[in-house]
């Protein structure tokens, strides 16, 4: 989906898909960003990370964190290229943290 910080620009933020809102789609905001050094300055903003490692997600294979405190509601409409498959036991933990986090 495009990045909400600034739609003009050309690559789009990566997201995790995690659920359905009737039409809208359910996703969590990805990053190749290692937020482990500034853990505690997230969290004073509010901003709760978890790793997941790398996978076919990342065409570079980066490792990856998501964001588990916020939950964007997206327009199917806007997801603008496919991705990869979470392995079950990285997407339960990843659900762990989104309810702890929430």
């Amino acid at each position: 989906m495009p990045y909400e910080e600034d739609h003009r620009q050309g690559k789009d933020r990566p997201v995790l898909l995690v659920g359905r809102d009737g039409r809208w789609l359910l996703a969590l905001m990805l990053t190749s960003k290692d937020h482990d050094r500034d853990h505690a300055q997230e969290a004073r903003h509010g901003r709760h990370w978890q790793d997941i490692g790398s996978g076919a997600w990342d065409g570079k294979g980066r490792p990856s964190e998501v964001r588990v405190d916020r939950i964007l509601r997206v327009d199917p409409a806007a997801v603008r290229r496919e991705g990869a498959v979470l392995d079950r036991e990285r997407f339960d933990e990843v659900a762990a943290a989104v309810r702890a986090a929430t």
